[in-house]
């Protein structure tokens, strides 16, 4: 077995010049997979509202779901554990 981690990706740079999106606290408006779901790289994992922008986030990887460490509702921060993968599955 092949564990990966799936982890926010750093917010775009436009956000800390400008700083009009990214106004308020970032937090998980949809998680759109469970444990046990077979992924693609790129499928959208969840979906990040900012007060002013909604933002998808897709895998940077394919597998199936191993576990799920965030949940609707839940604020995030660059870096954050977000999901595991199991690659080989």
């Amino acid at each position: 077995m092949s564990r990966r981690e799936v982890r926010l990706p750093r917010f775009p740079e436009c956000w800390e010049t400008c700083g009009n999106c990214a106004q308020g606290e970032i937090f998980i408006l949809e998680l759109l997979v469970t444990p046990g779901e077979r992924i693609a790289r790129d499928d959208t994992i969840l979906t990040l509202e900012t007060g002013k922008v909604a933002l998808d986030i897709p895998s940077p990887h394919a597998g199936i779901v191993t576990e799920v460490l965030v949940a609707e509702g839940d604020t995030v921060v660059e870096q954050q554990l977000l999901i595991t993968l199991d690659e080989t599955g």
